[in-house]
């Protein structure tokens, strides 16, 4: 069969963006009429007037989130529907692929083929899987004695605030609404104003596969406008957030604050990849390191940001490590070839340069990159960045830069290695390269991490959670925990004499 090749430029020209938010099955305007403009980082051209959601706008979704809650239009109907809807849900969402592909990439800046292959169908299969386990997960009886009988039995918590990063825009929302909506819900979206434009499709989607009007809203906007009239609004029953610690923070203050909502937050990292001088392929170590710090131009939570390596190896290791760096370079995120794009504005990439900034001035070796390039686009580009000689108090050792950096730093002894590894605030995710089974499981146990990965890095599946420990939150998204997030616990005691 003939492969079609897509003219993604004349694509990108040909498409039309709907900015309005999405509230109680309908696309509107804000309120106010306030809108905000939505730039592309690959070239800043502009892509669409977005409305910018306020506290009027908020309180509408919710209400209607609410409505649809309390007359349980969704949660009402049975397993077997709303398993169906789902379905068909994550069935628009690959019908639709190349459009929400198309916007994630002109929206966020991340190569065409990763939202194709990777973002989009990975949000499908959230929405399908979620939708898969309706009819699958059952309730409990507990052992009581005989003259009782006591129920055990999970029930959807109500109005659910998501709260979506830039990063990864389409898949942190299904990640979000696939298990709140499994569990009965309504929902409230708040996409990041970085990249708002896949989640406001979302809500079309939703109403086209027969999700009742009100069970999701999507509302745009800056944080301080519409994410804090959502993270402190009374009726809101559980928030989901992904993003910054900082923010994060906040929200668990905000939601203190208001009404004690269940919050759950999934933040930032600066995770540990160890390499181990009996690590049996040191060129599969080098493939998957590089790979795995530049995929998405390093601006993902769990990128190996920081790369200790045993100093016997370490000279060996930096140059198969470096020979890998001509295969990420930053090119136009248009083309299906690309492996790097854009950083998402103007400024994240100065950020990233200020903290490349600091790793010169705090005395790193900088290997390789280290600048903007393609500035004649108009975009916003880094290459790809290795400093050696880097230890754990330096600033880029220590603070998540979300870009594409790596630190390399030296340990002697596996204690040292877990020593450097957990010294860090956030606790998302690690790797160790070894070939030794018994270190392999002892030094997982060792780190402090949500994840812990053996001679691999960023391998995953929609069945296992992810979150972390410290300072990364308390979210875990993903697997059948995910729905515990987003229902209540209840007991049922009937007395049978």
């Amino acid at each position: 069969m003939t492969q079609t090749i897509i003219n993604w430029h004349q694509r990108a020209k040909d498409l039309k963006i709907d900015g309005r938010a999405f509230i109680n099955g309908e696309r509107v305007a804000a309120i106010g009429g306030q809108t905000f403009e939505c730039f592309s980082p690959i070239d800043n051209r502009k892509l669409a007037d977005v409305a910018s959601c306020q506290v009027a706008d908020i309180d509408c979704a919710v209400v209607a989130a609410r409505a649809a809650f309390n007359d349980r239009r969704w949660a009402g109907l049975s397993p077997r529907e709303r398993k169906e809807t789902m379905i068909r849900f994550a069935d628009l969402l690959m019908t639709n692929k190349e459009e929400l592909a198309l916007l994630e990439t002109l929206d966020m800046g991340k190569p065409i083929t990763a939202s194709l292959n990777v973002d989009v169908s990975s949000a499908a299969n959230s929405l399908r899987w979620f939708g898969e386990t309706i009819d699958k997960v059952y309730d409990e009886i507990a052992p009581t004695a005989d003259h009782t009988l006591a129920m055990i039995t999970r029930e959807p918590i109500g109005v659910v605030a998501a709260i979506v990063p830039w990063n990864y825009p389409i898949l942190m929302a299904c990640w979000k609404i696939a298990p709140a909506l499994a569990s009965g819900n309504s929902i409230v979206l708040k996409p990041s104003e970085k990249s708002p434009l896949t989640a406001l499709r979302l809500g079309d989607l939703a109403l086209q596969a027969g999700i009742p009007v009100g069970v999701l809203n999507v509302v745009p906007g800056y944080g301080l406008e519409a994410g804090t009239p959502l993270a402190m609004h009374m009726d809101v029953d559980c928030i989901a957030f992904t993003g910054s610690t900082g923010v994060g923070k906040k929200i668990q203050i905000m939601a203190g604050q208001s009404n004690l909502k269940r919050a759950w937050c999934e933040l930032g990292g600066k995770s540990p990849n160890i390499v181990f001088a009996d690590c049996k392929d040191l060129d599969k170590a080098a493939e998957a390191s590089v790979g795995s710090i530049f995929y998405n131009q390093g601006e993902s939570c769990n990128a190996p940001s920081r790369l200790l390596v045993e100093r016997s190896i370490k000279d060996e290791f930096v140059k198969k490590l470096l020979t890998h760096l001509p295969s990420y370079q930053p090119a136009d995120p248009l083309n299906p070839n690309t492996t790097m794009g854009a950083i998402v504005d103007c400024g994240q990439m100065e950020n990233v340069l200020k903290y490349i900034a600091s790793g010169k001035a705090q005395g790193a070796k900088l290997c390789a990159g280290g600048e903007r390039v393609m500035s004649e686009t108009g975009g916003f580009y880094v290459s790809p960045t290795v400093f050696d000689g880097v230890t754990n108090d330096m600033t880029i050792a220590t603070e998540e830069i979300f870009g594409p950096v790596l630190s390399i730093i030296t340990f002697d002894t596996e204690q040292e290695a877990i020593a450097i590894a957990n010294e860090t605030e956030y606790g998302l995710a690690a790797a160790i390269w070894t070939q030794d089974l018994s270190r392999a499981h002892l030094v997982s146990k060792a780190l402090r991490a949500g994840t812990v990965h053996i001679n691999s890095y960023d391998e995953d599946d929609i069945t296992v959670p992810f979150g972390g420990f410290k300072q990364s939150g308390n979210g875990r998204d993903k697997s059948l925990h995910a729905l515990e997030k987003y229902t209540e616990l209840k007991t049922t005691w009937i007395r049978l004499t």
